[in-house]
């Protein structure tokens, strides 16, 4: 079976501050980057080469073979805990929630070191200004250092849909027109129920 991402769930985050915990006693900040750096890194081969994330995630390699495996790729190559990390998810067979503790991993460091990451939807590419000023107002709103990831929605009419963490922030224009509708309809309806109670109070 392929590695599959998934969100950070409970587990996830329970294995991810523990081991934020052991790191930046070790090493700080600039060691919890690089856990961080080289995590993703991991999670991009996955997805590149599927029989490596097919090998992370199988049921049928034994504990031992995966972890001789492991040790060969990843000797001298991770940084200091990382490995011993995986062997652990190993040998309690989790390397396949892998995905999922790294998203609970990159929450963890956004917020220990004050950062937010918001992905912002439009109809077509931004440029770098209005990248600028999007990255200004929601670092000027949230009071921390935002970290902005910009991605297209053709289907969009226009306008700009934000998530930050689980949170969707829909500002679209199609999302604009649903809630002038509504109004309408509730306003409509709030007019005729108004009248009739006139009506009925000069009867």
């Amino acid at each position: 079976m392929p590695l599959i991402d998934a969100p950070a769930d409970a587990l996830a985050f329970i294995y991810a501050d523990a081991l934020i915990a052991v790191i930046q006693d070790k090493g700080g900040q600039e060691a919890v980057e690089g856990a961080l750096g080289a995590f993703e890194d991991i999670l991009e081969l996955a997805r590149q080469d599927l029989s490596f994330g097919e090998f992370l995630a199988s049921r049928v390699i034994s504990t031992e073979d995966r972890e001789n495996a492991l040790r060969k790729v990843f000797d001298s190559q991770l940084p200091t805990g990382l490995l011993d990390f995986l062997l652990v998810l190993n040998h309690k067979d989790r390397l396949g929630h892998l995905p999922a503790i790294v998203a609970a991993f990159d929450s963890r460091v956004q917020e220990l070191f004050g950062r937010v990451e918001v992905d912002v939807f439009t109809a077509t590419a931004l440029d770098g200004d209005k990248l600028g000023q999007i990255k200004t107002r929601l670092r000027e709103t949230l009071n921390k250092d935002v970290i902005v990831h910009s991605y297209t929605e053709p289907a969009m009419i226009g306008g700009v849909k934000l998530r930050i963490g689980d949170q969707l922030v829909d500002a679209s224009v199609a999302s604009r027109l649903r809630a002038a509708r509504q109004q309408l309809e509730t306003d409509g309806v709030a007019a005729v129920k108004s009248r009739l109670g006139q009506i009925i109070d000069s009867a």
